[in-house]
């Protein structure tokens, strides 16, 4: 949420951006605009492609060609392919009929684009007789959000809506997992894998680790031709001649991968070799230390949906940054991990974060910063918290404590621009951060709160009151 007008003089040279921060608002209202009536034409064409087949023999090849002769039309008045113009009818369409309320406010400003994609999105996963409650909902949660952070709000709102639950519809998207391979160009290919999100964030997450410590070695040490070419280049493994005639060490080609470089080869060497050969950690006396590199995820689970599988779809559990799982993987999580659970104490009524524990000893202040504010808090970021650093706000080399309301979560690159540039950050009460931008605009962002434990429903209508009985008479008293 912003301020319409800045609420501090602003520092020098802040005029000129302030002046082009508002024209900047101004043009994108007016895109806004222009593109929803842009939307609304597309789905009237749509509509005379299905005015045109009235009458005929419904089938669904008269249906395409319909609107093929109707995209065509606007595709070459437009100078697009008509695939293209028949893609954007469709989703226009979808758009008009199922969700407009989300077309309203586009065509009011309220939304931008990227918005309204994010919330079409989520939509494909709800039943056409719940769009409509959940196009409420969906703009009413939209309001101070980025798109990136909307759609892990979209993707519990869709849950909220299903008519089945999550564990149920997990299982049978189960039977989609597999691997398959698409040919690419110059010798390259795709290895696609469709596996459960847990799984495949896992995934993601431990290859990025393993590549992380290679690339921390390799910028340690020398490139030499002694050093060992395990961690560095595609090239051959150089090593120095033993004896008296041995040569002298040669340089050799730095290792200049980049991290989805690296990524993409330790993935080969683990499924190759089921061990990291690319570790530089090792001492030749076995895997080194990439080998006990464990996957890391936050996953937070409703103490409701462990207790009641069949209220998941009300408050579903969650795997932080990518959305909900069912509760049968939640469940076994639970069960068989060895890392110790947070329990979170939330407020039964607002959802607000009351106080953390644990039995293992562990840091209380960063389980409960992570637990509160489950992602960096630079407005619009959604890095998880577990990605983050801890930042004390007020700095403490300055005589800002350590202390929950004086530290939050905040990515590498926000942790840096909090530092380093005219940005200004002071946390409020209750864990709301107020960002200060140069031009003097103030915006905050507030902890997303968790589901109430208690919720407040219409009490049934009360039936009318008997009838008072008849007074009985009695016989005056004697005195």
């Amino acid at each position: 949420m912003s301020s319409p007008e800045p609420s501090a003089t602003p520092e020098d040279g802040a005029d000129a951006l302030s002046a082009v921060l508002i024209e900047v608002l101004a043009a994108d209202s007016g895109v806004a605009a222009a593109e929803a009536r842009r939307t609304r034409a597309l789905a009237r064409a749509g509509h005379v492609a299905l005015r045109e087949m009235a009458g005929q023999r419904a089938s669904s090849r008269m249906a395409e060609l319909a609107m093929r002769e109707v995209a065509s039309e606007l595709a070459a008045a437009t100078h697009l392919s008509d695939r293209t113009v028949q893609a954007q009818i469709s989703r226009a369409m979808v758009l008009t009929d199922h969700l407009p309320v989300t077309l309203d406010a586009w065509e009011a400003g309220q939304l931008s684009r990227m918005h309204v994609h994010a919330i079409m999105d989520a939509a494909t996963a709800v039943p056409v007789e719940r769009r409509a409650e959940f196009d409420l909902l969906a703009v009413a949660t939209a309001e101070g959000l980025s798109p990136g952070r909307l759609r892990s709000r979209l993707a519990m709102l869709a849950e909220r809506v299903q008519p089945t639950t999550l564990t149920e519809r997990h299982r049978a998207g189960r039977a989609s997992r597999g691997v398959r391979v698409v040919a690419g160009e110059n010798g390259m290919s795709d290895l696609i894998a469709t596996l459960p999100t847990v799984l495949a964030v896992a995934v993601h997450d431990r290859l990025t680790q393993q590549a992380r410590a290679i690339i921390d070695a390799r910028d340690d040490r020398p490139a030499t031709a002694e050093t060992d070419a395990r961690g560095g280049g595609d090239g051959p493994i150089l090593s120095a001649v033993d004896g008296p005639a041995a040569s002298p060490a040669v340089p050799v080609e730095p290792d200049t991968r980049t991290m989805d470089h690296v990524r993409a080869d330790v993935l080969a060497d683990l499924l190759l070799t089921a061990a990291p050969d690319a570790d530089p950690t090792r001492a030749d006396d076995g895997a080194g230390t990439l080998g006990a590199i464990r996957a890391r995820v936050q996953v937070v689970v409703p103490a409701l949906t462990m207790l009641r599988p069949g209220s998941e779809n009300v408050n579903p559990a969650e795997l932080v940054g990518h959305g909900p799982i069912d509760a049968d993987t939640a469940r076994r999580l639970a069960q068989t991990t060895r890392v110790p659970w947070d329990r979170v104490i939330t407020h039964p009524v607002t959802g607000a974060v009351l106080h953390t524990d644990t039995y293992q000893r562990t840091t209380a202040i960063d389980r409960y910063l992570r637990a509160r504010d489950r992602h960096c808090r630079w407005p619009g970021c959604t890095v998880p918290a577990i990605r983050c650093e801890i930042d004390h706000n007020h700095d403490w080399a300055r005589g800002g404590p350590t202390d929950v309301c004086n530290l939050s979560c905040f990515c590498p690159r926000h942790h840096t621009q909090k530092q380093f540039t005219r940005w200004r950050v002071r946390q409020l009460d209750g864990g709301v951060m107020e960002f200060t931008s140069p031009t003097g605009r103030v915006y905050t962002d507030s902890p997303q709160p968790y589901p109430p434990g208690v919720r407040f429903t219409e009490a049934p209508a009360e039936s009318p009151p008997r009838p008072l009985p008849p007074p009985v008479e009695h016989d005056p008293a004697p005195f």
